[in-house]
This record gives structure tokens, sequence and C-alpha cells, in this order.
């Protein structure tokens, strides 16, 4: 299994502090199931100084903890990129990077909505070939408010990632409705664990998966886990058609 969006390269941004850490997150991923990793620092996020030089150093640092350890794991190389009229050119100079020198590339929009130029970028990547993957788009407040604005994403060509806590729950339960709102209506393509810390932010990558499970959509699980498999080889990803979305009330939430 191959974990899609993670923040385990220590000292980078709000993920790993140490390699300690870093060690710990790459055992607790092993315990999961994990075969896979895709490094996802922050880039070019207004509290994070992004660095690729030393990214990739501590992309380099984490591999030969892997190896000196023999942990089943292979750690690829990302970046979560945050929505910008610059990333476009970012990715061709390489001061962002893609999922696993793919030609995806995991999107990051700002928490509180979807601004009006998102569709521009989206356009401007795809023509790029480039394939936008929007990070944890159940939790992005526009998309919470209106579910619609991620359809109209999807339109214009990006794809769309869950949180596996989200799923499992950790982050509520209103973000749990909206994740499976999403993931009923086909609206979501890829899975990752966003993982950042061994305690306050684990992987819940199973439990996500064993949630999915209950809910009788083992079979969606198994599709989003063939696409994490597929980005890491660069192949097209399985698109189901969408469905129409069953809008959660704020009193279903509450009761």
């Amino acid at each position: 299994m191959i974990d899609t969006h993670s923040h385990i390269l220590a000292g980078l941004d709000d993920g790993a502090a140490t390699m300690e850490e870093t060690l710990g997150l790459l055992e607790q991923a092993v315990e999961e199931g994990i075969t896979g990793i895709i490094a996802t620092p922050h880039g070019h996020h207004p509290n994070f100084p992004t660095d690729v030089p030393k990214m990739q150093l501590q992309l380099e640092a984490t591999r030969q903890l892997v190896l000196e350890k023999n942990l089943p794991l292979e750690i690829y190389s990302g970046q979560e990129c945050r929505l910008s009229d610059k990333l476009p050119e970012r990715l061709a100079s390489g001061e962002a990077l893609p999922l696993a020198e793919s030609r995806y590339v995991l999107l990051e929009l700002p928490s509180n909505g979807v601004p009006a130029y998102t569709v521009q970028i989206i356009q401007e990547l795809i023509a790029s070939n480039y394939i936008p993957i929007i990070a944890h788009a159940e939790r992005n407040q526009g998309i919470i408010e209106k579910p619609e604005r991620l359809s109209k994403l999807l339109l214009h060509g990006a794809v769309a990632q869950v949180t596996a806590g989200s799923v499992a729950g950790t982050f509520g339960k209103a973000i749990q409705k909206t994740a499976m709102s999403l993931i009923n209506a086909n609206l979501i393509h890829v899975y990752g664990s966003d993982v950042h810390h061994l305690e306050r932010r684990p992987f819940h990558f199973i439990e996500g998966l064993d949630y999915l499970e209950k809910k009788k959509l083992g079979d969606v699980a198994e599709i989003l886990l063939e696409n994490n498999e597929r980005i890491v080889n660069n192949e097209q990803l399985i698109i189901l058609e969408p469905q129409s979305i069953k809008i959660t009330k704020w009193w279903d939430i509450l009761g």
C-alpha cells in the first residue's frame, strides 16, 4: 500500500521535527502495512519556508535510515504544493515537486475556501501535462459548505484526495460526514494519511480503510489504493462516474 501524503521529513514543516521522530513514523507505517510513502512537505506555504535542496537532503537521509533499519519501505519525493499563480513555473523550474517524479501534483488550497483563480491554475497545470490532486478536499471549508465547488474543479481536470483520519472520524463527525458524502458521490480518487506526528497526527491508514469496509465500500477502498499505486507508476487513474451528492445538513451532523 502506498501513502500519497505525509510529513515525515525532519525539520522542514509542521511534521516530524527530528530524525528520531521520522524513524518512529516509518516504523508506524510498517505496522500499518504501508509499503511506500510519498514524502510531501509543504511547498511555498505562508507559514513554512521552502528549500528544495534541503528537502532533497532530508529525503536521502530518510532513505538511508530505511536501509540502515532494514525497513520494508520505499520513500518517494514530493511536495504539498500551495495554490499559487506561480505554481506552473515553479514545477517547470524544479522549485516545486510533483509526486514521485510523476505528472501528479498534490495541490493544497487555503483551508477557508476555494479561491476564484483555482480553475485557472488547474487549467494551466493540465496544459503543462500535470494532473492536480486536491489535497484533503473534505477539510476545505468552501467544499464543506458547497460540495459542488469540488465537482467544478474535477470537471476542469483535477482529481481529489481524502485523508485517512477524516474517514476514520479523528477530525470530528462533520468532517467524517463530508468525507463519506464525497466518497459516495465518486468525487474522491486518492487516499493519503497526511501524517504529521506519531501521537497527535498518526497515519490512521488502516482505521480509515476499515471504516470504508464497515460501510460496505471495500470496493471503493480498493480503487483508492490502486490509484495510489498508479501515481507512483505515473499511470492513468481509475475515475468513476460522479454521482449526485447528498448534502449533509447541520442538524444531521449534530444528531
